[in-house]
């Protein structure tokens, strides 16, 4: 398990996310990543102070993020607790359904990778950029902050499709490439192919996918306020210099955001087409709910587990009682519309109130569940609302060979060995030996299978993705296999770092030998003409001075910007000085 420092929020981050969570590698951060992070954050907060939301700027003095140098996410912590929430590094894209829970964990994932120079405007891939400034700010305001838990709470249990998956892993891929500079272009395009491929064979979105939709256009690209006069709260636009201007033009249509959003896809690769603006924060958690509410979660029923089997991941089924089985849910077997018994494959555990029933962990259920659920054929009482005395006159009690038919065809024969009770007394589970359980002349449950457990509940409540107790189920999510690709810098790389960080250590610095700058300068002109963030950063400390050297940088400068790429920044960096 990796070293993690603590804050009392990651204290409660239970095992299974851990090994998502990486030591933040500051040490690999180059005096250039660090101008990179400096002048995007100096350009946001000069724009964005009239185009963000009133949130941002006060956000970012609360959650510790400097415009001077890349935040250290022990100081970050250490001022995050004050709000109750903390931040881990994470490598990259980490799967929607632990990026969730981290979420509901008030949790801020910040992907430890720093964009480079050439995405300085926009990167596909997650970056300490896009989390650390775009996210961490608007956190600081505690009706935001409740919805990105309470949206983190919902969409942990939200049921992904075995699709999903391969989705994430594509684009997780193409961000990777996308940011490494020694990628070649036919692998870019290739990449691209396949998350495009990928994407139009997903047939009806889940529920992961339409919320990871809810997600983008509001907590990542979300714009609140008017329709005429929006501003902006989404982490990425917050961390985007040329998309937080992009998503201001006419160009981009802006619309109400109503739960439709829920199904309108977005494309990682693209500027948005369109963007939601919600009139406020308290809105964001109405459309929310009005989601939740067509969820398994709280819909359950024979759609609900239909889910959980199509999901092909581990699941939670809840019945009446309130007893929890979770597992891999392989079969149903309904009858008008209604689940009457469903199986599960391999390891299974039975819970209540997310605690594993004692002796009823995946071990004991090393090779499945299977249960029937409804009411008995003839009694208009379900099993658990009976009384003892209802419960004798049935034939439920320990030691009595029993025999118990269901409305719809199952039959349980066997004799009762003993029975569990939840806290307001109710049977949720019945052990038998010697048991047979049929539907019409299928087997379900063979006497020589041995004790035969059913779970007891009248219907399926909710169903949802994972399972009820992670911690006793020994739940573990493996990190991708895919990491982030680590940059090899050349010599010449090396030495122009160094050249950063000259340029740092003598704005850091008291001194004003300004031969050094002269030094850098002839470096410039005779190895790196085109370094033009290195150009802009030595302008800038000149910038106050009547030296001849200034007016030399600014001629460089002026030269740089007839390159279509460099026009735009330089003078919006120029912009950021005056």
């Amino acid at each position: 398990m990796q070293h993690i420092p603590l804050n009392s929020v990651l204290k409660r981050l239970p095992n299974h996310l851990q090994p998502f969570v990486i030591p933040q590698p500051y040490n690999t951060y180059t005096a250039k990543d660090q101008a990179v992070w400096r002048y995007v954050m100096r350009k946001s907060v000069a724009y964005l102070g009239k185009k963000a939301h009133h949130s941002y700027l006060d956000g970012l003095k609360k959650t510790g993020v400097s415009s001077e140098e890349i935040p250290h996410m022990q100081g970050m912590n250490r001022i995050l607790k004050e709000i109750g929430w903390a931040a881990v590094s994470v490598d990259g894209f980490i799967p929607p359904s632990a990026f969730m829970e981290f979420q509901a964990y008030n949790v801020l994932v910040i992907a430890a990778d720093i964009r480079t120079a050439e995405h300085i405007a926009y990167t596909p891939a997650p970056d300490i950029i896009h989390e650390a400034a775009g996210h961490a700010p608007i956190i600081a305001n505690p009706e935001y902050a409740e919805y990105l838990r309470r949206f983190g709470e919902i969409g942990s249990k939200a049921i992904s499709s075995a699709k999903d998956y391969a989705l994430y892993e594509a684009i997780r891929h193409l961000s990777i490439i996308k940011e490494d500079p020694n990628t070649s272009d036919k692998a870019v395009a290739d990449a691209e192919y396949r998350v495009a491929e990928i994407s139009k064979n997903m047939g009806e979105p889940s529920e992961m996918a339409q919320l990871r939709n809810l997600h983008w256009w509001t907590v990542e690209y979300g714009l609140i306020g008017t329709l005429d006069n929006p501003k902006i709260y989404g982490a990425g636009l917050l961390s985007s210099i040329g998309e937080s201007e992009w998503c201001m033009s006419e160009q981009v249509a802006k619309l109400p955001y109503t739960i439709t959003a829920a199904q309108t896809a977005f494309d990682i690769t693209k500027p948005q087409p369109q963007l939601f603006v919600t009139p406020d924060f308290a809105h964001l958690s109405v459309i929310l709910e009005e989601f939740a509410n067509t969820m398994a979660l709280r819909k359950g029923g024979l759609s609900g587990l239909q889910k959980a089997i199509n999901s092909q991941n581990l699941s939670t089924v809840v019945l009446r009682t309130g007893i929890q089985i979770s597992g891999l849910f392989t079969n149903v077997i309904s009858h008008e519309g209604l689940p009457i018994y469903f199986q599960t494959t391999g390891p299974t555990a039975l819970a209540y109130q997310n605690k594993e029933l004692i002796g009823h962990g995946k071990t004991y259920h090393a090779d499945g569940f299977g249960s029937p659920v409804g009411k008995l054929k003839g009694r208009n009482l379900a099993i658990e609302d009976m009384s003892p005395k209802d419960l004798e006159t049935y034939g439920l009690y320990e030691g009595k060979t029993t025999t118990l038919e269901f409305e719809r065809g199952i039959k349980v024969m066997g004799e009762i060995i003993t029975g569990r009770r939840n806290l307001q007394g109710k049977i949720i589970l019945i052990s038998f030996k010697n048991c047979t359980v049929t539907y019409n002349d299928d087997f379900l449950f063979k006497p020589e299978w041995g004790v035969y457990d059913m779970a007891v509940g009248a219907s399926v409540t909710s169903v949802y993705a994972g399972v009820a107790d992670p911690e006793s189920y020994d739940l573990h999510f493996d990190p991708p296999s895919e990491k982030t690709h680590k940059i090899s810098y050349s010599t010449s790389d090396i030495n122009l770092h160094k050249l950063y960080q000259t340029i740092r250590n003598f704005r850091t610095s008291s001194a004003n030998n300004f031969d050094i700058l002269e030094a850098v300068f002839k470096e410039i002109n005779s190895e790196y003409k085109s370094e033009w963030l290195l150009s802009l950063e030595l302008y800038e400390l000149l910038a106050n001075t009547q030296l001849p050297l200034k007016k030399r940088v600014s001629e460089h400068l002026e030269l740089l910007k007839v390159q279509k790429p460099f026009k735009k920044l330089i003078t919006e960096g120029l912009a950021v000085l005056s």
